[in-house]
């Protein structure tokens, strides 16, 4: 049954929760977002990687939050109403990032997925998984396991 159901998946494509940071829209696999919370108080946690922005609490646990667009390399801009803390989790470890704004859930198709142009930068490459098309709209998808799983190591 398992089998059947990820083939349905592949044949019908996959959900992403789509959002924005700056002007370009990124996607991760809805099976990894745990909520999509308000922006709220963040602490600061003293010689921590400079993309970490802090902790926040979450129903008593701390949870570190991640700045998407410094881990990506892009400009920082202000907050606004629109900013919101994506909660993912992968392999039992959960973690916060913050974007400036959360646009849709989206179905992609499995075909559309490219991951060899994505990938012409090795440098930044590991971050991507690949470029959806949805409808003429690129989304370009996260590799979340790099960049989650290298969170707590220096650049």
């Amino acid at each position: 049954m398992a089998n059947e159901d990820k083939m349905n998946e592949m044949d019908e494509g996959r959900q992403v929760v789509a959002f924005k940071l700056r002007d370009e829209e990124y996607g991760v696999s809805i099976l990894n977002v745990q909520e999509i919370r308000n922006l709220t108080d963040i602490t600061r946690v003293p010689f921590s990687s400079d993309f970490i922005k802090g902790v926040i609490n979450l129903r008593g646990s701390v949870l570190p939050v991640i700045d998407l667009k410094k881990r990506l390399g892009l400009a920082e801009t202000p907050y606004t109403d629109d900013t919101r803390i994506v909660t993912v989790n992968i392999d039992d470890l959960h973690v916060g990032m913050l974007v400036d704004a959360v646009t849709e859930v989206l179905t992609i198709d499995s075909k559309p997925i490219d991951t060899k142009k994505a990938m012409n930068d090795k440098s930044g490459s590991r971050f991507l998984s690949g470029i959806g098309n949805v409808d003429g709209r690129l989304i370009i998808m996260l590799n979340l396991e790099e960049i989650i799983g290298t969170a707590g190591e220096g650049k």
